[in-house]
């Protein structure tokens, strides 16, 4: 099977902002853009893009998971990129155009239509390094996937990083491209020498996130996990598996975590720690590597109550369970 996002649909929903307005969306061909060599994000990463996912209930109708938040956060950091603003009504209009002439290519469950809007700075002008780009192109990818651990899912080896952060802290809540670059390194350097699957970036001792996902933590009837600030990223399953466990009775705790007392919570019995995303939506760790050595999490294995987590999002974004947070969006014919 190919590798999860390698696949996308033959056509996409396209927008473009010039002179202080955006045109009408265009559905055209996926390969069909062109860029000047000189373009802003070519030169100056002014670029962010969202992740979110469509689902096929057993009716074969298809909803969309969290769209209104996805499309605030993707305007949030175009606007702290300084990139034109975007309409947020023209983005979900546009997601609802392309999913619906998609439909029927939406994958059923464990399988879901990815949904990546992306808003690119287009301005041919090297010169703009301490400019924004006064033109841009904003277009939604759609790609069906599988189950991300086609391979069955896995507890996670995670590396302990005390001295780097995935970004500059400022740009932590902004989902960019070069966020992503920049913890490409040290992720392949962890795997390399540990054996590792993330890096779990603790600057000063306490921790943030990985690479590309949410750190979750919990110890008996308790999830425990770094309060929002600007730092890191803003991840809207992290906020729904939050919610859940709320309504499951569990206590929900956002605050800073050091190094310390994550070692020293992951040797209990019972403990559990897990990593939640768009695209591997709740994952258990197993194994911490601090300073060389294996800590085991818990037990060391998927632990249970990441599974039940996981299992009631699945439900809600599958139609399986009643959607209580008015969650989906229902794509119509369009």
């Amino acid at each position: 099977m190919a590798a999860f996002g390698s696949v996308f649909m033959p056509r996409m929903a396209l927008a473009t902002f010039e002179n202080n307005q955006w045109s009408k969306t265009q559905i055209v061909p996926t390969d069909s853009i062109s860029l000047h060599p000189g373009a802003h994000v070519l030169h100056y990463s002014s670029t962010c893009f969202e992740g979110l996912k469509a689902f096929r209930h057993e009716d074969g109708s298809v909803h969309i998971f969290r769209m209104d938040q996805n499309i605030e956060r993707f305007a949030q950091s175009s606007k702290l990129l300084s990139l034109p603003a975007v309409d947020k009504e023209q983005v979900s209009n546009m997601i609802l155009d392309i999913v619906s002439e998609f439909a029927s290519d939406v994958p059923v469950p464990p399988g879901s239509m990815y949904i990546r809007p992306t808003h690119i700075g287009t301005e041919p002008a090297v010169g703009k390094a301490a400019s924004p780009s006064l033109t841009s192109m904003l277009y939604i990818l759609l790609s069906p996937v599988g189950d991300y651990f086609a391979g069955g899912a896995h507890a996670l080896r995670l590396l302990i990083d005390e001295t780097g952060q995935r970004c500059a802290s400022h740009m932590g809540m902004i989902k960019s491209g070069g966020n992503y670059a920049s913890a490409l390194a040290p992720t392949l350097e962890a795997k390399e020498k540990y054996k590792a699957d993330q890096v779990l970036f603790c600057p000063n001792g306490y921790i943030t996130e990985t690479g590309a996902a949410n750190f979750l933590l919990v110890d008996g009837n308790e999830i425990i996990t770094k309060a929002l600030d600007s730092s890191f990223l803003h991840g809207v399953t992290r906020s729904s598996i939050l919610t859940i466990a709320k309504g499951l009775g569990m206590t929900v705790s956002e605050r800073e975590v050091s190094v310390e007392e994550l070692l020293e919570r992951a040797a209990k019995p019972g403990v559990e720690a897990m990593l939640s995303g768009t695209a591997a939506v709740l994952t258990s760790v197993g194994t911490l590597i601090h300073n060389g050595q294996d800590v085991k999490v818990g037990s060391g294995e998927i632990g249970p109550i990441a599974q039940k987590l996981r299992q009631a999002l699945n439900d809600i974004q599958w139609g399986k369970a009643p959607d209580t947070h008015h969650w989906l969006t229902k794509v119509t014919d369009r």
